[in-house]
């Protein structure tokens, strides 16, 4: 029976109109992560100076590199590349900053674990951007009360 250590992993790029991350985003991460409906794998903070040089601190495991009163933990940092990072900075204005999470999508390995069982391989998956999905939903199904 096939048994994966990890499920699938999305990357998100959260920015910041200023030089540090907001408290709040990790409130909100830290929140969802004790649902285990996710797991943080990596996480990594950028921030891109005026002149565009880019600087980036590798959050690992019990570090608060940050100064933040509290932050999630990754558990299996370096996950993020070197090439994933010049593509999602690569956009960024100068004097911003954003946090880089690899985040596991736990749901995902049960539901992968299970269709391997029954001779299925999952070959691709697609992701929607919610302010998409909502977008077009609203214009085919318009919210009670507008």
């Amino acid at each position: 029976m096939p048994e994966f250590r990890y499920g699938p992993v999305e990357l998100y790029l959260v920015g910041f109109d200023s030089d540090q991350p907001d408290a709040g985003t990790f409130g909100a991460l830290a929140d969802l992560l004790a649902t285990g409906v996710v797991r943080l794998l990596d996480l990594v903070f950028v921030s891109k100076k005026d002149d565009g040089e880019v600087d980036v601190v590798e959050v690992e495991e019990g570090e608060n590199p940050l100064g933040l009163a509290t932050g999630p933990a990754p558990l299996a940092g370096g996950l993020v590349a070197d090439e994933d990072l010049a593509e999602l900075v690569a956009p960024m204005a100068a004097g911003t900053s954003a946090v880089v999470m690899a985040i596991e999508l736990t749901f995902a390995k049960t539901l992968t674990e299970e269709l391997a069982r029954a001779g299925g391989e999952v070959l691709r998956v697609e992701r929607i951007p919610a302010p998409v999905v909502n977008a077009l939903l609203d214009l085919y199904e318009p919210v009670e009360g507008n």
